[in-house]
């Protein structure tokens, strides 16, 4: 019987998803030469062909790709007995790689994500800041936060804040210069502050009227890649700003924001996302459950919208 190491397998599945042996090389702090000898160890051993490789390409053969969900498989089977081994009560250890929107996690998780480490001092927790979103498929993350609905039945959600939404929202002093838009289309005569993603500026905005969706076109001079600075725009008294009330409520609650239109905004859930139910270990669980119990009174002076 052939002996398929676990080692190359988990190599074999990081490569197909970086697409190269030196950026799964690079993961691993191995060599590339290291992970190429383990993927060469592994077609041997399955006497299958996994990748074409060039000079300049590695892609998966036909073989190969109808190997992957198994390999996966096999790994995710893996690090669920060895979790349930060691019982939702045991001593987590180990590696925990989180990616978080950049607003959200520098300004209202980063605190509960180190309360949570120093809780379990024998967890590494390697922690990723980015409004680009996280694939989870590819990049090196066990689970990541995830603002609004997402249709891709690949993955599973934790719910953590099915009741969060966007809010619009403005500071005192852009207020007492500008006045205060009575309708939404009295937007587009205010300044807006613009979020951009992969090149895209967000400069028409999804507001949900009476069960409906309204998309109010705005524009506006100031444009950021980083959600976080468009807060900080606003509480600068530099425009309106359409924000997930999670990053805005405690500058609302502070007075240095303004929430407008009764709280008008659009369902914006907060979740814990994982590419498979089994990679929910008892590390994400008990992550899940603090966030859960901190998150929930941030609500709390979230407008009603049938107030």
């Amino acid at each position: 019987m052939k002996m398929i190491r676990i080692d190359d397998l988990g190599l074999f599945v990081r490569t197909a998803a970086l697409g190269s042996f030196s950026n799964a090389a690079r993961e691993a702090d191995l060599l590339p030469g290291q992970v190429a000898a383990a993927v060469a160890r592994l077609e041997r051993e399955l006497d299958l062909r996994l990748f074409v490789r060039s000079t300049r390409s590695l892609r998966l053969t036909a073989e190969g790709a109808l190997y992957l969900p198994y390999a996966q498989e096999v790994l995710a089977t893996l690090s669920e007995g060895q979790a349930r081994v060691r019982g939702e009560d045991a001593e987590l250890r180990g590696v925990l790689q989180v990616a978080a929107p950049s607003d959200l996690g520098r300004n209202v998780l980063l605190p509960w994500l180190t309360e949570f480490r120093t809780a379990h001092p024998k967890l590494q927790l390697r922690l990723q800041l980015s409004d680009q979103v996280a694939d989870v498929f590819r990049d090196p993350v066990d689970v990541a936060f995830r603002l609004g609905r997402f249709d891709n039945a690949s993955y599973v959600a934790l719910p953590l804040l099915p009741g969060n939404r966007r809010v619009l929202a403005a500071a005192p002093a852009y207020l007492a210069r500008h006045g205060t838009p009575d309708t939404l289309e009295a937007l587009k005569d205010h300044h807006c502050l613009l979020y951009q993603l992969a090149g895209r500026a967000y400069d028409r905005w999804n507001v949900e009227v009476d069960g409906r969706r309204v998309v109010v076109p705005v524009r506006g001079n100031m444009v950021c890649d980083d959600a976080d600075v468009v807060r900080r725009w606003a509480v600068a008294g530099e425009g309106i700003v359409f924000k997930s009330w999670l990053d805005v409520c405690g500058d609302v609650r502070a007075g240095r924001l303004q929430v407008l239109l009764g709280g008008a905004g659009d369902s914006l859930p907060l979740n814990l996302v994982c590419p498979h139910r089994k990679q929910f270990s008892p590390a994400i669980r008990q992550l899940h459950a603090l966030l859960a119990q901190r998150l929930q009174p941030l609500l709390a002076d979230l407008p009603r919208l049938d107030a």
